[in-house]
């Protein structure tokens, strides 16, 4: 679950809303003047993004240095053809 704590109740409360985090796997958006400030969330779910950003980013450096020896004119006509493809199946799916 997330909530919103406004900065002083977070430091009147810090105890019990890192039990909250930690135990009940709570998620936390602390405000400052109404504002988003920072998120306090478990620290599973903080390495596991972690974990996905990276991969995520591995994959966009292969994809970038596999797109280094291919022409755009070659990437465009790949691009146009598979987007053919799925409206003509989505069209026959229609009817």
């Amino acid at each position: 679950m997330v909530r919103t704590v406004n900065a002083l109740k977070v430091r009147k409360n810090l105890g019990q809303l890192l039990e909250e985090v930690y135990y009940k796997g709570d998620q936390y958006v602390i405000e400052r003047a109404g504002r988003p400030m920072a998120a306090v969330v478990p620290v599973w779910q903080l390495k596991e993004w972690q974990e996905r950003r990276a991969r995520f980013f591995g994959m966009v450096a292969e994809l970038r240095r596999k797109g280094k020896k291919l022409k755009p004119r070659v990437v465009e006509r790949e691009v146009a053809d598979a987007v053919r493809a799925v409206r003509a199946r989505s069209r026959r799916r229609a009817v």
